[in-house]
C-alpha cells in the first residue's frame, strides 16, 4: 500500500509542478512541455529522497492541454519525444505510481456539444500523456460526473453516451469519482455498470454525501471491485477541516478580521492520524484487498510525511502496511 499526494510540493520551496507561463506572455515567451518535464524530473528526485512512490501529476503538465485554444502548442509533444521517454524511464526506475485528475471544466454529462467535444479532446490528451510517460494500467485519469441539469438520471445517461465516444484505450484509462453534493457512490456505480469505468472511492465525499445510506465499507468494497484483477485500486482520503477560515472585511479604519466556520467538505491541512488508523484497521477487518491512498490534505507532501511519522509513533502495526 502506498500513500500519495497531489501536484504541488510544499516541503521543498522552488519546486514547480508545471510551466505556468501564459501563451500570451508580454515578452513573447510561452509555456513549453520541455519545461514542465524538467520540473517533473525535479519532483521525482524529491520523491526518491523522501521515499514517496505515489504522485498525482498536474493536468496542466502539457501546455496544449492547458491552453486548447492554442493548437500551435500541440507540436511540443512530438518535439519532446526523447524527454518524455527519459522521464518515463525515471518513473519506471523509481517505481512511482502516477495518476492525473482532470480539470473541473471537463464534463461528460452535459448536452452542450461544444463543452462535450472539448472535454473528450482533453481526456484523449491526458490519456495520451500517461501513455507517453509509460504508465501501466494503474495510471488513470480521474473525472467527476458533472452537473445534474435538473434531471440526474438523464445526466447519468448522457455521461454514458459520451463516455462511449472515447476510444477503448482512453476508456481504459478513465476512473470516475463520487462527489460531495450531486453523484454519490450509488450513482457512479450505476454508470460503472453501464460503461465499465472503474471507480475511485473518495472517503470524505462519501461521509458528506451519501443519500442512499450505504455503509462506508460496503461502499468502499463496491468501488474497489470495479478495478481490473491484478491492478491495485486507489482511493482518496482527507480529514475534514476544523480550523476557522479567516476573512477580512473593509472598514474605514482598516480591514476587520472575521472568523468563519469551516465547511465539512473542505480538506484539512493535515491528516488526523487517529481517524486514519481507525479507518484503515476497519477496512482491513472488512477483508478488503490492498489499495493505494491519495491523501488530499492541503499540506500535500508535508501531510504525508507527518502521517508516516505519526503512524510510527501511534500505530506501528498500521505503519507496517504502508510501503515507503
Amino acid at each position: 500500500m502506498h500513500l500519495g499526494f497531489p501536484v504541488a510540493v510544499q516541503g521543498r520551496p522552488g519546486l514547480r509542478a508545471y510551466d505556468s507561463r501564459s501563451p500570451q506572455a508580454p515578452d513573447g515567451s510561452g509555456p513549453h512541455l520541455s519545461v514542465s518535464l524538467t520540473y517533473l524530473r525535479d519532483i521525482l528526485r524529491y520523491l526518491a529522497q523522501t521515499h514517496i512512490r505515489f504522485y498525482r501529476l498536474s493536468s496542466r503538465l502539457a501546455p496544449h492541454l492547458a491552453f486548447p485554444r492554442h493548437p500551435e502548442l500541440t507540436a511540443q509533444v512530438d518535439q519532446c519525444q526523447a524527454e518524455l521517454a527519459h522521464t518515463a524511464d525515471l518513473l519506471r526506475r523509481d517505481r512511482v505510481r502516477f495518476t492525473i485528475h482532470a480539470e473541473a471544466s471537463v464534463i461528460l454529462d452535459s448536452a452542450d456539444a461544444t463543452l462535450t467535444d472539448t472535454s473528450l479532446a482533453h481526456l484523449r490528451g491526458l490519456a495520451g500523456l500517461l501513455d507517453r510517460l509509460g504508465a501501466g494500467p494503474e495510471g488513470v485519469v480521474v473525472v467527476h460526473t458533472g452537473g445534474v441539469y435538473g434531471d440526474k438520471a438523464a445526466a447519468q445517461a448522457q455521461f454514458c453516451r459520451n463516455f462511449t465516444r472515447l476510444p477503448p484505450a482512453v476508456q481504459a484509462r478513465m476512473a470516475l469519482e463520487n462527489d460531495d453534493d450531486r453523484f454519490g457512490l450509488s450513482d457512479v456505480l450505476w454508470i460503472h455498470r453501464q460503461t465499465g469505468v472503474r471507480l475511485v472511492f473518495d472517503r470524505l465525499h462519501h461521509l458528506v454525501f451519501n443519500p442512499d445510506g450505504l455503509d462506508e465499507f460496503e461502499a468502499l468494497a463496491l468501488a474497489l471491485s470495479t478495478w481490473p484483477r491484478g491492478v491495485r485500486p486507489k482511493v482518496h482520503f482527507a480529514s475534514p477541516r476544523t480550523a476557522f477560515n479567516v476573512l477580512t472585511a473593509p472598514e474605514p479604519g482598516g480591514p476587520r478580521r472575521l472568523l468563519a466556520a469551516p465547511r465539512w467538505t473542505q480538506h484539512a491541512d493535515y491528516v488526523n492520524p487517529f481517524e486514519f488508523v481507525d479507518w484503515l484497521r476497519r477496512a482491513r477487518a472488512f477483508g478488503l484487498p490492498d489499495f493505494d491512498i491519495m491523501l488530499e490534505a492541503r499540506g500535500r507532501d508535508l501531510a504525508l510525511l507527518r502521517l508516516r511519522a505519526d503512524l510510527e509513533q501511534f500505530a506501528p502495526d498500521v505503519r507496517g502496511w504502508i510501503e515507503s
